[in-house]
């Protein structure tokens, strides 16, 4: 089915010819993820490898924040809790690699993808526009991994992923100290492609989009997937595949239990 005419709940979805526009649609919660939108991500972006009328996706948020991370009054691991608690194992583990399917969902399409990304850009949200091909940010967005801060590790697949992007050494600066960082230290680290203005995002957007369309399709493609290709390299003795029980084993202890907690109401998602 046509992405765009599917019923979606949490993203809006937009084609402009060649490029499909999607939207984080929740702006009342700064567009902060449940398991609903970790679900549709994949769906959308799974169906995308037989979409052969799309050449390249924006993801963005609606509203003030591209992505807020997990919304904290509905996790996307607390089904996998009320699963845990009726016995059913397997189906507990699963539900808990949601967030690691998702984002591999948007790194392994074979259409190019660029985030437009503004406001914020915090733990999931950060994970699944760093699974994107191409990161364009305002510099006022504030890019922000607050996992171990919060008694959880960094899951989803995302510490090979930002290895990769990053190097090592950034990594380790992110995730350990949980210090966010804003769109031109994004961009100096290699988190970002580029840093602009907050008015000049989507022209800086659709310049990088303009710049894929003019190029030959079927080249484009072979290279996104050698691309692809070489980054798997990463997953050989790739432990991820044990995220989800490394986040439920730590989202039980005390630390994440006090730490992780419903915001006020004027702090949403982080």
């Amino acid at each position: 089915m046509d992405p765009v005419q599917r019923s979606w709940q949490t993203l809006e979805v937009e084609r402009d010819g060649p490029v499909l526009r999607v939207w984080f649609n929740r702006p009342d919660r700064r567009n902060a993820l449940n398991a609903t939108a970790l679900e549709e991500v994949e769906t959308l972006f799974t169906g995308l490898q037989s979409d052969f009328e799309t050449r390249v996706v924006v993801l963005g948020g609606r509203g003030i924040s591209f992505c807020a991370g997990a919304d904290r009054t509905d996790p996307p691991g607390s089904v996998a809790f009320k699963t845990s608690a009726g016995g059913n194992e397997r189906k507990r583990r699963f539900l808990l690699q949601l967030g690691l399917r998702a984002a591999r969902a948007v790194e392994d399409t074979e259409v190019v993808t660029v985030a437009r990304i503004q406001g914020h850009a915090v733990g999931g949200g950060c994970v699944l526009a760093a699974a994107c091909d191409f990161r364009i940010a305002t510099h006022g967005t504030k890019f922000h991994v607050p996992e171990v801060d919060l008694g959880i590790p960094l899951t989803w697949g995302a510490t090979p992923r930002l290895i990769q992007e990053i190097g090592a050494a950034r990594t380790r600066e992110l995730i350990l100290l949980c210090d966010p960082v804003d769109g031109r230290t994004a961009a100096s680290w290699g988190l970002a492609h580029r840093s602009v203005e907050e008015a000049d995002l989507d022209t800086e957007v659709e310049r990088w989009v303009s710049r894929i369309l003019g190029l030959p399709e079927v080249a484009v493609h072979m290279t996104k997937t050698q691309l692809r290709a070489y980054a798997l390299r990463e997953r050989l003795g790739d432990v991820t595949e044990t995220d989800g029980d490394i986040l439920g084993a730590a989202s039980r202890g005390s630390a994440a239990r006090t730490r992780f907690q419903p915001l006020g109401k004027t702090e949403k998602g982080e």
